[in-house]
């Protein structure tokens, strides 16, 4: 997630300081993606920004995670997982649970577009943003209880037995209290007495949290035996932000969330011996060095307008940054004259070297690419570059980068390849499935649940035995 990017940017700020290759469609299952007994319990992790070379290839970079290398060595796992534009937390994550774009389910980035900047930093919360069915709907319609413990987009979402959402504002005292009334009424309570423990902030993403939310996780299952669960770790995404990809600091992140997936997987095979457990991750990551202000460049073409204190005032187009690039809004989309002169200021911040912009994407490779229909425009960065969100009118357009990492590249990049790995009952071992869409794994776990996504955007992968 982000919010590192946000208080990194205030240290730096104090000192002065698209089709897109990889969306392509995938091969049809044979018949043996088919699995042979529907209904089963499904247990979904997400560990954030977790690569898949950091398990497959564990041992070549020195890390023991022998939890998750059970996943490579008794179950099915891809070498790549190709996701969506952008390669951010929470599209990536509504892909994983509705198998459909960001242009279909509707959540186009982490954050709201706020060309104001009225809206304090709000994110996409709320899951009635979220247009399209999801995993949660095809298990309750499948006769399966369901529950959840942090995973994105997440409040006031339908057929979710037991809810604990993932929402925050300030890491005030009173985010407790309006997590507590956004949570299924009286679980928090019970479970925090069941865990003998407070229930982690919603903004906390450090490892002492990730603890927090799977011990949170294990009582859940064991107290209540949901049949579908998603529970999201947050760790490994902040550390490698903040210290970069296969850094130490991110090993040794990851040598402890692996620990926590144990807890997880041997609670739910407690409870439901047949259960198929999967560990799904919503990007990579890359190592970068530069910070791009586009506000900048926009604000001296008249493009964006702000007052003496800073504040923007008034816009007629805007960067929307997500991470590794920009979806480019404009107030008028039909206007020609405003759309060349976008266009003119794109392709002259392109031939400056500085500004680090690898391609821009228009109409429609930006539909192709499922990407943000709000969208003009949508600029990727090279990949030692992060898009810096608007922070004041006098920042310049190339600043140092205040993270050591970053994801939200266009998903071609090898770089921001993702996670899936799946095992349990029925599933075949040791299965290499290749490099797969991460459309592809939503219809995968409905499937194994008896239920279905009829307007998922791939076909379910051959899993089974």
């Amino acid at each position: 997630m982000q919010s590192a990017l946000s208080s990194a940017l205030s240290v730096v700020l104090a000192f002065g300081i698209a089709a897109v290759p990889g969306m392509g469609e995938a091969r049809a299952p044979s018949k043996a993606a088919i699995l042979k007994q529907p209904g089963r319990p499904v247990l979904l992790i997400s560990i954030d920004g977790l690569r898949p070379a950091d398990v497959i290839e564990a041992a070549q970079r020195g890390l023991k995670v022998p939890n998750l290398r059970s996943f490579v060595t008794k179950g099915a796992y891809a070498s790549g997982v190709v996701g969506v534009v952008p390669t951010v937390t929470y599209p990536s994550h509504t892909t994983l649970l509705t198998g459909v774009s960001p242009a279909r389910h509707g959540i186009v980035g982490n954050t709201t577009f706020d060309p104001l900047a009225i809206n304090h930093g709000g994110w996409f919360w709320y899951a009635e943003d979220n247009k399209a069915r999801t995993l949660w709907d095809a298990a309750h319609d499948a006769g399966l209880t369901t529950s959840n413990i942090h995973w994105p987009v997440t409040v006031g979402a339908r057929n979710v037995t037991w809810n604990l959402p993932q929402i925050w504002r300030t890491g005030h005292a009173d985010d407790a209290k309006e997590l507590r009334a956004l949570s299924t009424p009286g679980l928090t309570r019970e479970l925090e007495a069941d865990a003998g423990t407070a229930y982690a902030d919603g903004k906390d993403e450090s490892l002492d949290s990730d603890r927090n939310r799977a011990r949170f996780g294990v009582k859940l299952i064991e107290r209540h035996h949901p049949g579908f669960v998603t529970s999201y770790l947050t760790a490994l995404d902040h550390e490698q932000h903040g210290a970069g990809p296969g850094s130490a600091e991110a090993h040794a992140t990851l040598e402890v969330i692996d620990g926590l997936v144990g807890d997880l997987v041997a609670a739910e095979l407690k409870a439901h011996p047949d259960a198929v457990i999967a560990v799904v991750s919503d990007h990579g990551f890359a190592a970068v060095d530069t910070g791009i202000n586009l506000f900048r460049a926009f604000i001296d073409a008249g493009l964006v307008k702000t007052d003496g204190a800073g504040k923007i005032t008034g816009w007629d187009a805007e960067p929307w940054a997500s991470g590794g690039s920009f979806a480019i809004v404009l107030a008028r989309p039909d206007d020609a004259a405003l759309k060349a002169k976008v266009a003119d200021l794109l392709v002259k911040l392109q031939a400056d070297p500085a500004a680090k912009i690898d391609q821009i994407l228009t109409g429609p490779a930006i539909v192709a690419a499922g990407a943000n229909p709000q969208a003009s425009f949508y600029v990727n960065l090279q990949r030692s570059a992060i898009a810096v969100p608007y922070v004041n009118d006098k920042l310049p357009l190339v600043i140092p980068s205040p993270v050591k990492g970053m994801h939200g590249y266009f998903p071609a990049a090898p770089e921001m390849r993702s996670t899936f790995m799946i095992m349990g009952k029925g599933v075949a071992q040791a299965r290499n499935l290749g490099e797969i869409d991460m459309r592809a794994i939503a219809p995968t776990l409905a499937q194994v649940m008896g239920g279905n996504l009829p307007d998922a955007e791939k076909a379910p992968l051959a899993i089974s035995e």
